[in-house]
């Protein structure tokens, strides 16, 4: 597909998965918000009625009275609102995502040969295998392990033990299997993927269940009911770790670390922390110590990953952004002539001229600096993926980079 049609779907798909992410995520939040502030109803026509909680609030000029049914009424309405499209669509446009961007590109996105040499088809097949595999376990964790010696549903410390468990696992081996960045993305979609995937198997399937025997007339089997509070509470916590794991993939200083599973699986816990603090908080629970841990967390994170000051001598101290890219739009970097290897030497005069002004010792926008050819050998896919591939860098072409150098840069990779 012509490259100015894939930035196109890029588009249009990103911000269809913005939209109804937005849409689920805030589905999910209100009613776990709305369970935890319902009231035991005081009016004898509520409780004849069969309403277990009420809520009275105001909104955009109306005055709104939820109500909720432990067991559905008599006359159970022929129309019911479901929300499940709102995560369908949320998995669905992510992975299109995904596919256009990643794994049709997997050369470029999946693959880093210093984490790991392989084939682009098998950096694929194990893409792919990351999202089925981590939802057979997960749902086998729940399966197991997630029923009392009764029958019903339970044991939720131990459930969500062994999940966090697997999550960390996971994180651990996607780190060791691809490119820093795509680590962090397949990771991130193994958990929406489990989310997504407990609506579609799980929740709905199951209300859908209870709603057929009731208007049937047969006994309703409370586990249908039970498992799906289960799966929803997973996904509420699931929320905020799959955001900062979605986030955090356009940070060089995150997953260029050396220990990157770490780093993203402690970004995770303070996702999960910071949700567990709100539900607390909506239950009327004192859970200040949760914000301490989150306040702690983020210090050492940031402690860890801090760079070394590089001492650059003042006669060799970077140019001025505007004093480098006027000088460098005037000179001409000779590009290979397209015979032989491309020499490192070549690839650092063209990165002086076109890239140093921003990712200097002194100056480095999300920590992606290029002042030492081992940081340019340590960015490489960064270079080609930006560079070459989306032509978004430099910055509107600040530098003035021409197209034979691009396609200089672009033959080094490919040759390392």
């Amino acid at each position: 597909m012509d490259s100015y049609l894939l930035d196109w779907a890029n588009l249009l798909l990103r911000w269809l998965h913005v939209i109804v992410a937005i849409a689920w995520i805030g589905a999910s939040f209100y009613f776990v918000w709305l369970d935890n502030h319902l009231l035991k109803p005081q009016a004898e026509d509520l409780k004849a009625k069969g309403v277990d909680g009420e809520l009275w609030a105001v909104h955009g000029g109306g005055f709104y009275n939820p109500q909720k049914y432990m067991v559905a009424p008599a006359n159970l309405p022929r129309e019911l609102h479901w929300f499940y499209w709102e995560s369908y669509w949320t998995w669905m446009s992510g992975f299109a995502l995904f596919a256009l961007l990643y794994l049709f590109n997997a050369d470029t996105y999946l693959i880093d040969k210093r984490v790991h040499d392989w084939s682009a088809g098998a950096a694929v097949a194990a893409a792919l295998g990351f999202l089925a595999g981590g939802w057979i376990v997960y749902d086998q964790i729940c399966r197991r392990f997630g029923r009392k010696a009764d029958g019903s549903i339970g044991n939720d410390g131990v459930v969500l033990g062994l999940v966090a468990v697997a999550i960390v696992a996971a994180a651990w081996g996607a780190s060791q299997l691809f490119a820093g960045r795509a680590a962090f993305l397949i990771t991130g979609a193994t958990i929406a993927t489990m989310m997504s995937a407990n609506v579609f198997f799980w929740i709905i399937p199951g209300q859908k269940q209870v709603i057929a025997d009731m208007r049937a007339g047969r006994p309703v089997d409370p586990v249908h009911g039970q498992r799906g509070k289960q799966r929803s509470v997973h996904n509420t916590y699931f929320t905020l770790p799959v955001l900062i794991a979605m986030l955090s993939n356009h940070y060089g200083m995150l997953y260029s670390h050396p220990q990157n599973w770490l780093v993203l699986v402690l970004l995770m816990l303070v996702g999960a922390l910071v949700r567990t603090w709100f539900v607390k908080r909506h239950k009327g629970v004192d859970a200040w110590p949760l914000l301490v841990a989150v306040a702690m967390l983020l210090a050492v994170l940031i402690a860890w990953l801090a760079p070394t000051p590089t001492m650059v001598p003042v006669t060799a101290a970077p140019a001025t952004t505007a004093t480098t890219a006027t000088a460098a739009s005037a000179a001409t970097v000779a590009p290979e002539d397209g015979t032989g290897p491309v020499s490192f030497e070549t690839v650092k005069r063209i990165v002086d001229a076109r890239c140093l002004a921003c990712h200097n010792a002194a100056l480095a926008p999300k920590r992606i600096q290029f002042h030492e050819p081992r940081l340019i050998e340590q960015h490489a896919a960064e270079i080609y993926q930006q560079v070459v591939v989306q032509k978004s860098m430099p910055l509107n072409n600040a530098t003035g980079i021409t197209d034979e150098e691009r396609a200089t840069l672009g033959r080094w990779f490919k040759e390392r």
